[in-house]
């Protein structure tokens, strides 16, 4: 499948669910991709791609940027708070704030650089014991320390057990963002992007799909 194909998708999926046209962003996910793949994307014109690692992402951008101008680049993976400096510094965004340590690292260097990218804050909405996010019972709470600490909250983001059905997870991220005043839904991958954007979501997440599978080393 194709970048195009991909993107008429969105739009088809957002007059399909009365959404807004132009109001789901597509992350292209480039992780662990090649680069004359990522190449061909950004040369296709798209401007907006995810990361899972630090060190990948601060090996590649620098250089595409540099060659094809501004990009937008999200860490949608785990982050580790020694590396919050090399992140804020090279992402527009963060998708993965997932427990206190890490937002109060956040909240020390917005201070001290006066800015901060968009965070999102990475709910574990299947309370899966393996897997990262706030659970849904701390939310709230969590929310509003980090709201204390004055970080600039955008929304939540989620990944969904695997082999359940998405829906009702998007559904309750949604609920809960709404609860909390928050505009931004990170949800949805290549398998059930469409769901997401019934749901609201405002970002999804797109990586194999548009770049084919991936070569782990």
């Amino acid at each position: 499948m194709s970048l195009q194909e991909i993107t008429q998708r969105i739009r088809a999926a957002e007059a399909r669910f009365g959404r807004e046209p132009g109001s789901v962003q597509l992350i292209a996910v480039s992780k662990v991709q090649p680069e004359q793949r990522v190449r061909a994307v950004l040369a296709a014109g798209h401007r907006l791609f995810g990361e899972n690692y630090v060190q990948e992402a601060q090996a590649k951008w620098p250089g595409f940027r540099a060659e094809f101008g501004p990009v937008a680049v999200h860490m949608i993976g785990p982050l580790q708070t020694n590396k919050a400096k090399v992140a804020v510094e090279l992402f527009d965004a963060i998708h993965s704030v997932d427990r206190p340590s890490l937002a109060e690292k956040l909240a020390k260097l917005a201070q001290a650089r006066g800015a901060s990218p968009s965070l999102f804050v990475q709910v574990n909405t299947g309370s899966e014991p393996q897997k990262a996010g706030v659970l849904p019972g701390d939310l709230d709470g969590f929310i509003a320390s980090c709201r204390a600490m004055d970080l600039p909250l955008a929304g939540l983001m989620c990944i969904p057990p695997e082999g359940e059905d998405s829906a009702p997870h998007f559904a309750a991220l949604a609920r809960m963002a709404a609860a909390n005043g928050l505009t931004s839904l990170s949800m949805g991958m290549s398998g059930d992007f469409e769901s997401a954007i019934a749901a609201g979501a405002t970002h999804v997440r797109v990586g194999s799909a548009i770049f084919g599978a991936r070569a782990y080393a």
